[in-house]
């Protein structure tokens, strides 16, 4: 009974292609053309499709038709599912040939700086599969998202899912050679006078370095923030300040000596980074695959 009500309560797609069409230029003419049909055969479909619903779903007059409100409605929802299952069917043929595909979710400066150097090795051992990515800053519903895997920061606590540890997150302050000569930092308490830039998610990160370094600081929360890592190192890079980084993400920096270490004192963070993947496809393989060559990556770095 549900496969026949299914069935009975799915248009044609060519008659949703002359709604949805027809609606987005508001002329029957116009849609005839882009559909490279002539006005009477979309004029037809759009009827059995209204015959079909039930309703009408344009009101007519002689140079144009106007969608009604159940129409307007109606094209919002058939738009999305049509622009759905155009993305479907070309991942369908980008995927011909290949054994599998992970979508997977990042941090942005971890994925850019960290992760997708390294994935031509993951390649070279897994050739035939396809990794999609995508960006995602805090944890979300497996059920309700279409990834299969994520990379997350902080504790691992993330309800239905595994949580594989990657690595801990060292951060150390870093500034440019010319602003450290322009502000003649020699010791920890010369950064209390100068710019401090600040991670939006790590807001406390330069009070704990402060603390740990035993150096009195009256407000460690002053200084322009920034959203991402990648544009915390590019704004010490170009002098703006001091940062406090994690290391391994400005690895290419420290070695060209953009950037400079100023103090052996680091931040251990509290949090980590996870590759973290729902209970039901702990087991996949290609999950599976990723996470072993992941952790082993991350620990012979």
């Amino acid at each position: 009974m549900n496969v026949v009500l299914r069935r009975g309560f799915l248009p044609n797609v060519g008659n949703l292609l002359a709604f949805e069409t027809t609606a987005r230029h508001g002329s029957v003419s116009r849609a005839a053309e882009e559909l490279s049909l002539t006005q009477s055969a979309v004029s037809r479909q759009i009827q059995q499709l209204e015959e079909m619903l039930g309703v009408s779903l344009f009101s007519r007059t002689r140079q144009r038709v106007v969608l009604t409100d159940v129409g307007r409605m109606y094209a919002a929802h058939v738009r999305g599912t049509l622009s759905d299952l155009s993305d479907a069917t070309r991942q369908a043929i980008a995927l011909s040939g290949t054994s599998g595909v992970l979508n997977l979710a990042v941090l942005p400066t971890f994925g850019t700086r960290w992760l997708i150097p390294r994935m031509p090795e993951f390649f070279g051992r897994h050739p035939d599969v396809t990794v999609n990515f995508g960006v995602r800053l805090a944890p979300f519903d497996f059920l309700t998202e279409p990834f299969d895997a994520a990379i997350h920061f902080g504790q691992p606590h993330w309800p239905g899912a595994v949580c594989d540890l990657l690595l801990r997150e060292e951060c150390v302050p870093v500034c440019s050679p010319a602003y450290r000569e322009q502000e003649r930092i020699a010791v920890p308490a010369d950064l209390t006078r100068t710019t401090l830039l600040q991670q939006s998610t790590r807001s406390t990160g330069w009070a704990e370095w402060f603390a740990g370094a035993k150096v009195e600081m009256g407000n460690p929360l002053r200084g322009p923030r920034f959203e991402q890592f990648a544009m915390v190192a590019q704004a010490a890079v170009a002098g703006l300040g001091v940062a406090l980084i994690p290391q391994f993400l400005i690895a290419e920096e420290l070695e060209s000596g953009r950037l400079q270490i100023l103090f052996p004192q680091s931040l251990i963070s509290s949090g980590a980074y996870y590759l973290v993947y729902p209970d039901a496809k702990a087991e996949a393989p290609l999950v599976r695959s990723f996470s072993d060559w992941i952790t082993t990556r991350v620990r012979d770095s």
